[in-house]
């Protein structure tokens, strides 16, 4: 999946317009005019917000029956205001935060441990009940190996961190077009 950079100025404005309207509802709400057929396209997609470079919420879908620009406003409010490890971001920290946005592709099974590439695949993990997932980037950003990213999530999705070594695990793998305000700053 290639998305054009204007797609992704309209994607970042749109998450971080969505938590400002949510936060303040004299904002006026953002509606691209933008032509393109990827907007309206049905896509997992995260978003995540960082202050200061540390975690600040981090919400999404893995599959998406609204088009992408839908998922990514609500995927924006989840991780605003419903990312049970924080409370609610308020106006002063939004203005801090650097919001990144994930828009996956089609999850496919991964066979052998073997076929995992870090820094290219996301994980899924399925077990029982108990499902896990971690973005492409986790392993890069944290410095893990394959072991290492296997344990993380297992821990996850709430499953001892060794558990991958006893059983082969029920996995998925996705791939990530990754994007930040931050990245789009430096071009």
């Amino acid at each position: 999946m290639e998305i054009t950079l204007q797609e992704k100025e309209v994607l970042l404005k749109t998450a971080r317009n969505f938590i400002e309207v949510s936060l303040d509802e004299t904002v006026k709400l953002f509606e691209p005019d933008l032509k393109s057929e990827l907007l309206h396209e049905h896509h997992g997609a995260f978003v995540t917000l960082t202050e200061a470079g540390n975690l600040r919420g981090c919400i999404g879908y893995i599959i998406s029956e609204q088009p992408l620009l839908q998922t990514i406003r609500d995927a924006a409010y989840g991780a605003a205001f419903e990312d049970p490890r924080f409370p609610k971001l308020s106006p002063e920290q939004l203005e801090m935060c650097d919001v990144e946005i994930s828009v996956l592709s089609k999850p496919f099974p991964i066979n052998s441990y073997d076929e995992i590439i870090i820094g290219k695949h996301g994980l899924i993990v399925t077990e029982g009940f108990k499902r896990g997932l971690l973005l492409p980037q986790v392993p890069v950003e944290h410095h893990l190996n394959r072991d290492q990213y296997l344990s993380a999530l297992c821990q996850k999705a709430g499953i001892y961190p060794e558990y991958w070594k006893e059983k082969k695990l029920d996995l998925e793998g996705f791939t990530a077009e990754v994007f930040s305000e931050k990245d789009l700053e430096k071009k």
